[in-house]
């Protein structure tokens, strides 16, 4: 008789256990997917682009920035003195050029003309003298050197005619075109170097690239900086993400675009409103940051929540937690 009851008694234990078990899953199942990050705030090291001696530094770390605002400044006057000299030699080409695309002036063509009939003038004295020379000579009455050297001065002043009629050429011809196609690589290379100069001086000025705030100041005015070397560190205001990790059985319960809330533990009544944004294809292992009720060497994927109204509340590596459907009666933060 008490071996039937005990059965009975084992059944009815196992049959409210089972009760149990499927009321607890159904209880899981109508609570939201739940899940547990940090914050992730972007910030970027703001340096010149060339070296020089700071002379103005404006911020201290904590100030608030904005898109554009001058942060700091560089000893301007060795780039402005470059820019100067950048200008002299562009103009010193440009100069070049107008003269080459004008060509000879008149003055320098009459001089040329007037080169040639002096040769020429040249020549015809000394066609005479080898003539005379030569009658002389056949008569015996002159030295056979007399005549070998009128001779020769005479062939020298032809030689002397064909220059000053290349000359006179030349000159009215004006520059070959590649003189004048190098002549503008010279104006386009010290245009290029003007601009480069101008963008050295403008680089003596540091600005924000967009809202934030300080969070490091590396250098004190009057320091002498490499290009390149971080001045300000500077938190971004924008973006501002979750990093979060989500089971693979989960996976299909989550989708990009989707509409989350983020909840903080200084916070918790005013949640902000967020989104995935981003689901990474490849699985990994459970990063010891996040603190979930599952073991750390289950595989899960990265999911990065967009903040669409963060504030000063949420701060880098700040614990949160990610609901995917919030009461009714609660509100987002900002709104």
């Amino acid at each position: 008789m008490k071996k039937p009851l005990l059965l009975l008694f084992i059944l009815a234990l196992a049959g409210g256990a089972y009760y149990w078990w499927q009321q607890q899953q159904a209880i899981e199942q109508a609570q939201p997917l739940t899940l547990y990050g940090n914050v992730d705030i972007r910030d970027v090291s703001l340096s010149f682009r060339v070296s020089g001696r700071i002379s103005e530094l404006l911020l201290e770390e904590g100030d608030s920035v904005q898109q554009g605002q001058r942060l700091g400044l560089l000893d301007a006057e060795p780039f402005s003195e470059a820019v100067d000299l950048a200008k002299a030699d562009l103009a010193a080409a440009q100069a070049q050029l107008a003269k080459m695309k004008a060509g000879s002036r008149p003055e320098e063509i009459a001089q040329a003309k007037a080169q040639l009939q002096q040769q020429q003038a040249v020549l015809r004295n000394a066609q005479r003298l080898l003539e005379r020379q030569s009658s002389l000579i056949e008569k015996g009455a002159t030295a056979k050197q007399n005549y070998d050297d009128a001779l020769a001065a005479r062939d020298e002043a032809k030689a002397r005619v064909a220059t000053a009629q290349e000359s006179l050429r030349l000159t009215q011809a004006g520059f070959r075109i590649e003189d004048i196609a190098a002549a503008k690589a010279q104006v386009q290379a010290a245009e290029a170097r003007l601009a480069q100069a101008q963008t050295q001086l403008h680089d003596t000025e540091l600005t924000a690239p967009n809202d934030g705030t300080v969070l490091t100041r590396l250098h004190e005015v009057g320091a002498i900086v490499s290009a390149g070397a971080p001045v300000f560190t500077v938190s971004l205001d924008q973006p501002v993400w979750v990093r979060t990790y989500i089971d693979e059985p989960l996976l299909g319960d989550i989708y990009p675009q989707q509409a989350v809330w983020v909840y903080t533990d200084s916070r918790p009544a005013q949640p902000y409103r967020g989104q995935i944004g981003y689901i990474s294809p490849q699985a990994e292992f459970t990063p010891k940051t996040v603190e979930t009720t599952q073991l750390r060497t289950d595989l899960v994927y990265r999911v990065r929540v967009v903040v669409d109204n963060p504030d000063l509340g949420l701060r880098q590596g700040m614990p949160v937690t990610i609901r995917f459907d919030a009461p009714a009666s609660e509100q987002a933060h900002g709104q």
